[in-house]
């Protein structure tokens, strides 16, 4: 199983490798239309940066995988407290009968208090 994990990974980075050597000519990125530049106050946000386009894919991707990620813990949080709640629900049930069978053999023999907890 440890060899397919590898294989696939090797050939994710493969073609990591592959579309950033074919995708390394630059292109320019600007925070916002050319039209709103000139407008009063708007062009104070306005930027552009020069960077290879293999960058900006690779962030795109990168930026996908971190919303999902995030939608799906946000979905899961639900299954989370409910795990939580049957988790303390099962350790009190537990003390609970953990009690009940200290009163139940307090006065007894201990030989029947051992065999009952095997």
């Amino acid at each position: 199983m440890k060899l397919i994990k590898y294989a696939f990974w090797a050939v994710v980075a493969l073609c990591l490798i592959i579309v950033g050597m074919a995708n390394r000519e630059p292109v320019t990125l600007s925070s916002l239309p050319e039209g709103l530049v000139g407008w009063p106050f708007v062009g104070l946000l306005s930027f552009s940066v020069e960077v290879p386009l293999f960058v900006v894919i690779l962030a795109a991707v990168g930026f996908g995988l971190l919303i999902g990620f995030a939608w799906e813990w946000i979905r899961e949080h639900k299954f989370r407290s409910e795990v939580g709640r049957k988790d303390r629900e099962v350790s009190q049930l537990r003390r609970e009968v953990g009690r009940m069978k200290a009163e139940k053999h307090g006065d007894g023999d201990d030989v029947l208090a051992l065999l009952d907890g095997t």
